[in-house]
C-alpha cells in the first residue's frame, strides 16, 4: 500500500509552521520533501510523525519534545513577535534533531499561573507525553520561581532547554509591562476595598442620622402629651 503524502499546507497546518519554513528546511535538508513529477512538494505522514515524535522509543520512553511559545500582549503578537519566536525555537530543535510533537504559543503575562497552554504542559509532562521543553528563553516559561517548575518537570522525567542565554531588549520592555499589570492588579484590590468600606460607613451614617432624626421629631410630641395629662390632673384635684 502505498504511503499518504500530503501537500505543503498541510505538513505546515500539522507541524505549526509556515510553508516558507518548510520550503527552507527542505532545500538545507533538515526535513525533506518528496517531489512530484510536477515538482510539486508533497511530505510523508509518517516523516511528519516522526519529526513531532509521536513515535516511540524501543524502551517505551518518549522522546516527544514541546515547544512552548509565549508574549505578553496581543499588541507582541500583530507585530509578528511570537511569529518570530517560534520560528527560532523550532529552527533549533532543528538542529538539535529533536521531535517536536507539540507547539503551545499563548498570550498572556509570565506571572500569571492560569495560562491554558501552561497548564497543557503540565498535562503533558504528567501523562508523560514528553521528555523535553524547549523555551526561547526560561522567562517565556516563567518571569519568577523557575527553580520550582524545573523540579517539577524533573520529577516527570521532562527537562527544560532553552534556545537562548540572553535576552533581547524587548524583553526588558515587556518585564516593566508585567510589573506594571501586577501593580495595577494589586492598586485596584486595595482601592476597591478601600472604597467598599468608605460606602459601608456612610450608610451606616445615614441610617444613625435617620434614626436620631426620628427620636428628634417624636420627643415634642411626647412632652406635650405629658404636658396635657399634668393639666387635666390638676383639673380633677381642684374641682
Amino acid at each position: 500500500m502505498p504511503e499518504r503524502l500530503v501537500s505543503i499546507k498541510e505538513a505546515a497546518e500539522l507541524l505549526g509552521v509556515s510553508k516558507s519554513r518548510l520550503r527552507a528546511w527542505d532545500d538545507n535538508g533538515k526535513f525533506s520533501a518528496v517531489r512530484t513529477p510536477g515538482n510539486c512538494r508533497r511530505y510523508r505522514l509518517s516523516d511528519i510523525r516522526r519529526f513531532q515524535g509521536l513515535a516511540e522509543q524501543e524502551d517505551g520512553k518518549t522522546d516527544a519534545v514541546a515547544a512552548y511559545l509565549r508574549v505578553s500582549s496581543h499588541e507582541q503578537k500583530q507585530k509578528g513577535d511570537l511569529e518570530r519566536q517560534k520560528g527560532r525555537v523550532l529552527q533549533h530543535c532543528a538542529e538539535k534533531g529533536y521531535r517536536v510533537a507539540h507547539i503551545l504559543e499563548e498570550v498572556g503575562s509570565g506571572m500569571s499561573d492560569t495560562r491554558a497552554k501552561l497548564n497543557r504542559l503540565f498535562k503533558l509532562a504528567i501523562d508523560r507525553q514528553i521528555s523535553r521543553i524547549v523555551v526561547e528563553h526560561k522567562d517565556r516559561l516563567t518571569r519568577f520561581n523557575f527553580g520550582v517548575f524545573e523540579v517539577f518537570f524533573k520529577s516527570h522525567g521532562v527537562e527544560i532547554e532553552w534556545a537562548e542565554n540572553v535576552l533581547p531588549k524587548s524583553y526588558e520592555a515587556e518585564l516593566v509591562e508585567d510589573m506594571i499589570s501586577i501593580m495595577s492588579s494589586f492598586s485596584a484590590r486595595i482601592y476597591g476595598k478601600r472604597s467598599a468600606e468608605n460606602a459601608r460607613k456612610k450608610k451606616e451614617a445615614k441610617q444613625s442620622e435617620s434614626v436620631e432624626a426620628t427620636h428628634s421629631e417624636g420627643a415634642p410630641a411626647s412632652h406635650i402629651r405629658r404636658d396635657a395629662a399634668g393639666v387635666d390632673e390638676t383639673k380633677e384635684r381642684n374641682s
